[in-house]
């Protein structure tokens, strides 16, 4: 069950649980019911138990090359156990995912069940053999992105949002760029291990520093669309900036030296973290306001 935990990435829970929990909120009113509960519950544990725990069973064997998994940016399993250890994953993600899902499925109207079936598609199509969306570059980068984006859209289609609004459409554009930036910029790292295990990437492709540099872009980009979200919400586009700064402090790395972006990484996880904080307050003021 350790094992288990540990491929859902706790540290990494409130990253698509709160997206569907503040959108829920917000769109509802502040409304607290059985969806709410039930849907934020399932985008905390299960949902990244299926997005991560695919992930560790199917790229387990670059994982072993790659020197920064087996800590809160990803589990590795004992190659003496690995075996056994991964039927556990898959086992816990069947008996986690499923009958949720199905209760979800049924809760909303067809545009709702839709765009959940996408989006939980999108998790296993990213890791899972064949499909392995994580290997076609760019691609990489928006599924990744949906991955997050995925439980606000959720939540909105679920409460009947209209998605055309001034305050909705800019806040998913600049999530997904925001999403595309950091899984690109978190990429940068594994330039190396991934082509030593044969995996291909946009950072691959790209290489390193073309990379970082088009991630910076993409923060800014978010940072602008912010910019046409009604006041106080406007002033979310100061924090893509942060993270902006952070990537672009790599500006002159090359695939030689990759591994230096990890310092930035790890920046990256505790920005999260004072983003999420800084979000929160700007939710209750613009809750206040309505």
């Amino acid at each position: 069950m350790r094992e288990v935990l540990a491929a859902s990435r706790p540290f990494s829970w409130i990253n698509t649980a709160y997206p569907f929990a503040a959108g829920y909120l917000l769109a509802t009113g502040a409304r607290v019911d059985v969806a709410l509960v039930v849907g934020t519950l399932y985008f905390l544990g299960p949902y990244n138990l299926l997005m991560y725990g695919i992930n560790d069973v199917f790229d387990y064997e670059s994982d072993l090359r790659n020197p920064r998994k087996g800590g809160i940016e990803g589990a590795l399993a004992d190659p003496a156990v690995a075996r056994t250890v991964h039927r556990r994953i898959l086992v816990a993600c069947a008996v986690t995912n499923v009958p949720v899902l199905v209760w979800l499925l049924l809760l909303g109207d067809g545009a709702a069940a839709a765009t959940l079936a996408v989006v939980v598609s999108l998790v296993v199509a990213y890791s899972a053999p064949r499909l392995r969306f994580k290997e076609r570059p760019v691609v990489d980068s928006v599924t990744s992105a949906m991955h997050f984006v995925g439980p606000l859209l959720y939540a909105l289609v679920l409460t009947g949002t209209d998605l055309g609004e001034r305050t909705a459409w800019p806040v998913l554009l600049a999530f997904v760029a925001w999403g595309m930036a950091s899984h690109a910029f978190g990429a940068v790292q594994d330039v190396r291990a991934d082509r030593e295990g044969g995996l291909a990437s946009v950072a691959t492709v790209l290489g390193a520093h073309r990379t970082v540099v088009g991630s910076t872009v993409a923060y800014v980009l978010a940072a602008v669309l912010l910019l046409a979200v009604p006041w106080p919400g406007s002033a979310a586009a100061l924090l893509p900036l942060l993270y902006a700064v952070n990537a672009a402090r790599f500006w002159s790395v090359r695939d030689a030296d990759c591994e230096r972006a990890h310092a930035g990484w790890r920046v990256f996880l505790v920005l999260n973290l004072v983003t999420g904080g800084a979000v929160s307050m700007l939710l209750i003021a613009v809750a206040r306001l309505a």
